[in-house]
């Protein structure tokens, strides 16, 4: 599986344009590691709706670009959270880990 879906971000480049591909991307970059570590304090302090929102958002932002693997990890972390479940064992280090795969490869991806 592609890290990066490129029809996807092929199709958003078309839709947003190459001035504007690199300020998406940039943004993501800069607000992706502020929801992990959002992730981060709901679990230590229990907040199910903070730690259910960010993981919305990752996976919400992850789709946009065709992060599919990013996205997945989030979705689930995301029902979790619906679920009012923060027992999620090591799923949130592997959501740090597949992000900074997509954050590589978007890296060489701007234009």
């Amino acid at each position: 599986m592609p890290i990066i879906n490129k029809a996807t971000f092929e199709e958003l480049k078309q839709l947003s344009g190459e001035d504007f591909i690199n300020k998406l991307i940039d943004a993501f970059l800069e607000d992706a590691p502020n929801m992990l570590a959002a992730m981060h304090a709901a679990l230590a302090g229990k907040d199910v709706e903070s730690f259910r929102r960010n993981a919305h958002s990752m996976k919400s932002n992850a789709n946009t670009f065709g992060a599919t693997e990013l996205a997945a990890l989030a979705k689930e972390l995301e029902g979790m959270g619906k679920e009012g479940n923060l027992d999620i064992g090591k799923r949130l280090e592997a959501l740090k880990k597949a992000f900074g795969k997509v954050a590589e490869e978007l890296k060489g991806m701007r234009v």
